[in-house]
This record gives structure tokens, sequence and C-alpha cells, in this order.
């Protein structure tokens, strides 16, 4: 580099001294110069390195692109929104072009979810050619061998087949000489960390806190670089009970997909924190079948195999139970993977900025801790554990104060409401609740409250409503939550985004005023219902609705039902539902591109879910058989309902578009989602 000192000396003595007795102009033209040379200099080092990715100008990125041929996809996934790095993978992707294992990385990549790449054509059942022999290709499954028989009909089958000429990109045919399968994981395996397994008796336990049967999920071992094909233990699949008995070194223990541990109970029979839980060994382990036995009425009478053999622990992975031979006299704590599409609701992914940040003070309490205590004034209290708290709280937040109760980063805790929640508080306060499982009973808000959030929770649907909203003039903001049905006097605001609102049932009230008159007559208005992205199972009532967005709201009437529409807004010169599903029948404000668009569309466009039971893996995940006017018939060609923001539709057309450019000649391709 040239400074304006090095330009000076170059030139002669004489020059510098006679520019010394006129105070340096040839000095000051020397600095000039050494400036610009400077930037030269710096734009032709710039120049060397635009050539290559890695060190190119953002400007010059898009420019590379084109000389690849580089196509732009949706970026909606963490690898995709970085051009540079997408340029990068696509020069990588060139070099291994038209290998599985490459197509799988793409998948991945691409899509964000957890792939597997299969060539149909090798597990396609053929005449043996005796210059290339495959002894492991037999028209009929050895019956020796119970791995190859527990994958049948998934992405890891090795079976071989008969040839099937359906086309596969229809997601119909498979084996075949020229297809190619890509099947996908929607599901994310969610972790639950020492929380305490429920009590069905002495003996009996159930790994979900709230005591339904939910299959455990292996915690995949993602690789990033392209290397080999993924395998079981690289994806979030339920975990089956042979996989678990014959591999149990690979999902039990610390760390691992599954793990039991027994901690002590201090005098109160509460958890001792002061003593270290022991763990339960692998091989103090049972894999066992622990489904309901009943008795020649249908009445569920107990759990097969039971008690378990002496000093064995039995565990069922696909009901997610486990038993012991003798009470074990100790708080059982389990750490597992359950399967869900999205963080909503209670759960350990990230919520660090959801929390108030500015809150003052911030109390911490873990088990045996209480929360009626900690509830003493303002300021936020912090569950850091997944523990279960059998405790029915009040929160009264003193006026122009705010309160907010909630799980700690990476925290999933339960609490077990004992009766109805009281939420109250005076003159513009307000009270948060984030990150919570809550379960037996409702919420009550009473007061002159401000303002209630609730962030990241999840209210268990039942019959009766999660919600109840007698405080007039407040604001409840329901944010990434799964709610029961709400009940909201009229004067009150209700802003709904990003949630689920189950009263689980059609023509149950998800939505409705105050009083409640019951489920087949005509309640009272609800306060004004503003609400996107969302999903409602239920029939909705409400005084107005200023805004519905990529809404699915699933209701009916049932037969000598009360209510004389399945959504009912009063005042329909005000608001705009735009790009939802509205029922048939339904009384709203204006309609832009909703569904059905005719009566004819009815039966076809009705959505369809995977499940809608509380608990499942699949809850709320809309049906890939569900119409595409329904899965990419959002503003944004995203699905309508609570997981628009996955972007699923324009996940599988950036998975098209890429394998249209990377398959070899000849091969067809089907994407198969495998959750």
């Amino acid at each position: 580099m040239m400074d304006a000192e090095s330009l000076f000396d170059l030139l002669p003595a004489i020059y510098r001294v006679r520019d010394a007795d006129q105070d340096g102009p040839l000095q000051a033209l020397m600095a000039v110069l050494a400036e610009q040379i400077s930037a030269l200099e710096e734009n032709l080092a710039q120049l060397y390195d635009d050539q290559f990715i890695e060190t190119a100008a953002d400007w010059v990125v898009p420019y590379i692109g084109d000389l690849i041929g580089y196509r732009a996809l949706y970026g909606v996934t963490p690898e995709l929104t970085s051009p540079r790095a997408e340029v990068a993978n696509t020069i990588a992707y060139r070099r291994r072009k038209g290998t599985a294992a490459m197509l799988e990385q793409l998948a991945r990549d691409v899509t964000g979810w957890d792939a597997r790449a299969v060539e149909f054509f090798q597990h396609l059942a053929t005449t043996q050619y005796m210059n290339h022999v495959r002894p492991d290709n037999l028209y009929a499954p050895d019956l020796r061998r119970w791995e190859p028989l527990e994958r049948i009909g998934t992405a890891f089958d090795t079976v071989a087949h008969t040839a099937d000429v359906r086309h596969v990109n229809r997601r119909r045919g498979k084996y075949n000489i020229p297809n190619i399968g890509i099947f996908l994981w929607r599901l994310a395996a969610c972790p639950l960390t020492q929380s305490p397994a429920l009590d069905v008796d002495t003996l009996r336990y159930t790994f979900s806190p709230l005591g339904h049967a939910a299959p455990l999920f292996t915690d995949p071992r993602t690789e990033d670089a392209i290397t080999h094909l993924a395998e079981p233990l690289n994806v979030p699949a339920p975990i089956g009970r042979r996989v678990l008995h014959e591999q149990l070194g690979r999902y039990y223990g610390a760390g691992q997909s599954l793990f039991i541990e027994l901690a002590a109970r201090d005098a109160g029979g509460k958890l001792d924190p002061t003593v270290k839980p022991a763990p339960v060994l692998p091989g103090e382990i049972v894999v066992c079948d622990l489904r309901d036995v009943t008795d020649a009425g249908g009445t569920v009478v107990g759990w097969a195999h039971m008690p378990p053999p002496a000093g064995k622990t039995a565990v069922d992975p696909v009901l997610g139970r486990l038993a012991f031979p003798v009470d074990p006299k100790k708080i059982v704590l389990v750490s597992y993977h359950y399967g869900f599409s999205a963080d909503m609701g209670g759960g350990k992914y990230e919520r660090a900025a959801t929390f108030d940040a500015e809150l003052k003070p911030v109390v911490a309490i873990q088990m045996p801790g209480q929360i009626t205590a900690a509830l003493a004034g303002e300021g936020a209290v912090e569950i850091r554990d997944s523990g279960r708290y059998e405790e029915t709280p009040v929160i009264n937040a003193a006026a122009g104060k705010r309160v907010e109760l909630r799980a700690g980063n990476g925290a999933r805790p339960t609490l077990k409401l004992g009766g109805e929640l009281a939420i109250s508080g005076g003159a513009e306060a307000e009270v948060t609740l984030n990150g919570l499982l809550i379960t037996g009973g409702s919420l009550r808000v009473t007061g002159p409250l401000r303002r209630l959030r609730l962030r990241h929770c999840t209210l268990v649907p039942g019959p009766a409503p999660s919600l109840i909203v007698e405080a007039t003039g407040i604001a409840v903001e329901i944010d990434h939550c799964i709610l029961g049905g709400l009940r909201v006097t009229d004067g009150a605001t209700v802003t709904i985004r990003d949630s689920i609102i189950d009263a689980t049932a059609e023509a149950a009230v998800a939505y409705a005023g105050l009083p409640d008159p019951g489920p087949a007559k005509l309640p009272p208005p609800g306060g004004d219902l503003t609400i996107t992205n969302s999903t409602v199972i239920g029939k909705v009532r409400t005084r107005q609705m200023p805004l519905a967005s990529n809404v699915i709201f699933l209701a009916r009437l049932a037969a000598g039902d009360g209510w004389q529409f399945p959504v009912h807004v009063d005042q329909r010169q005000q608001g705009c539902v735009r790009f939802s599903f509205v029922p048939a029948g339904s009384r709203t404000p204006r309609r832009h591109k909703c569904q059905p668009a005719a009566a004819a569309d009815a039966a076809r466009v009705r959505p369809q879910f995977t499940s809608l039971r509380y608990g499942d893996p699949g809850y709320g995940q809309l049906s890939a058989r569900c119409a595409a006017e329904i899965r990419a018939g959002a503003d944004d060609e995203a699905e309508m309902g609570a997981f628009h923001d996955l972007y699923q539709p324009q996940r599988e057309t950036n998975l098209r578009v890429r394998l249209d450019e990377y398959l070899r000649f000849g091969l067809e391709a089907g994407i198969f989602y495998a959750s």
C-alpha cells in the first residue's frame, strides 16, 4: 500500500525542501494521490475476491448465480435466507448431481425438513441375472429377519416389491425402474426433560403429563454434510416396540430419545431437590405392549402384561406408558420427545424474544416451589423446570402494574388447576402468561384490567371453555396458543394470531359472549374479534369481526340447534373476511377470496386434518388429501390455518423446482410425507 509519506519520499530532495518553505502544497497533493491509489488497490483486491462466492460482494452474488444457472427459491428456511449460501450449495450440488445422497441433502436444505431419498428400482422384484447377483432381493421376505418386516411401508422399506406402473410424481406409484422417492418428515421431535410422569396408580404411569396415550419420538441425529443416506436414527419418527427392544442402547439413556429417573420425596411427599435422581438402568428396562384391557362390556379394567417382571420397568413407546412391578415410592421423572408440527403452545423451543425484558424483579422458582407464594407483587415469576405444579394461583395486578407468569426459556411446566384460575387487576394493569401448559380448569378474567396476553400457552381443550372474560374494556391478545372455547363479554376486544381455538367439536361453541346459555341455545355476541393465521373448531358469534385473514372456521349446526349461522357476526357493515374457509350459511362481513367459492365446491374444499384430537402428533395439521384451495389458499399462497407460517406449499415448490434440475435424465421423483 502506497501512503502519502512514501510517495512524498520518492520526489527529489530539492522539491521537498522547496515544498516545506511554501507550507507543503506538494505534500498535500501526494496525500490526495495516495488516497486514490489506496482506493484503486482496494478495488483491484475486491475484483479478485468477487471471483469467489465466499468472498464476493453482495451485489456480485446474483451475477455468479446467473453464471451457474441458479434459480431463486422461496426463502422459507434458514438455508435459503442467504443467497450467497444457496449459490455456494448449488455448486456443491452440481458436483454430486444425480446421486441419492445429494438428492437427500438437497431436499433437507430447501425444505428444512428431515428427508430420505429412496431409489425404488433398488427394491423392485426382478429375475436374478448372473452378472448382477442380488442375494437379498427375494420375492418373499425372510420372516426370520425382524427389521425388514418392521420397516415395511415406511421410507426404510427394503423388501422387494412387484412393479407399480402408476406415476410416482402423483404420490401413487412407487416401485418402478425410473422412480425416486423423497420422504419428508413434517413433524418435529419436541423434547421434554425431567418431567414428572403422571401416575395412573402406584404402578402405572404415562410419559405425557396430561395422561393421554402419545407415541414417543426419536431424537434425530441430523447430519449437515453429504455423507450417507438417512437411517431411522436420523429422522424424527415414532419409536416402535420391536425397534426399542432390539436397539435399546441406541434410544435409551441420558441425552438420548428417552430416559427414566427416580427422584426422592421429602417429608411432605414432594420432590427433594437435595437428592440427585437415580437413573433406571438399561438392564432394568423391558419393552411391553401396555395397551388397555377391557371386559366383556367394553370397560377398561387395566393394562396388558401387568405387573411387569420382578426388577424390571416396562416401557411402551407406542402408547407412551411405563409400569413398575412394585410401588417405586419415588417421583418418576421422564425425559422424552413427542411429535408436533410447530412452535405453538407450551414447549421447550426458543421463546426468549417474547419475554418482557424490562419487567423487574424476576422471581425464579422450580420444584417443589409454589407459584402462589411467588405471585406477591409486580414483576415476572419464571418457572425454570418442566415440573408439575398442582395448585390454583390467583393473579391480581395492582393498578398500573404489569405481572407476567412464564416458563423459562427451554422449560415446559404443567400447571394442574384445582378450579378456576382467577385473573384480575386495577386500572391500566397488564397480565401476561407465557409458555405454560394449563389443565384442570379455566381462566376467569375480571376487574378493570387493561390487557391480558397469552403467549405460547396451552389451555387444554375440553367441553368447558378455557377462557372466560368478564372484564369490559380489556384487550385480550392470544399468540401461538392452543385453547379450548372462549367466552368473552361484549365490550372486550380479542386478537388471535397463529393459534388453534378448539371447542372439541364442530357443533360446539368456540367463541361467544356471556352469559353462556348452553351449547344448543344462541348466546349473546362476544367481544370484537380480530383473528389471523388460525384454526377455529366450533361455532363463532361476535359483535364485530374487523379482520379475519387466513383462518379456517370449521363449524356446523347440529340438529335442533338454536344457532342460525355457524359463524355469526352481528355487524356486517364493518370488517372483512379474506382468504379463509367459512362454512356455508355463515353470516359475516364482506368476503374476499374465501372458500368455498361456490356451493357446489363446499364438500370438495372442506378442510381435512391429520387429527383433531389434542395430544396426537398430527393435531391440527392439514392432511395431504386436503383441497389445494385450502393447502395453498392464503394471501401469500401458504396454507390457511394455524400452521400458515410453516409455508409448507412453498417448501414443496422449492423441492420440485430443484428436483427438476438435479434428477438424472429419465428418472421421475415423487414427494411423500412420512409424517
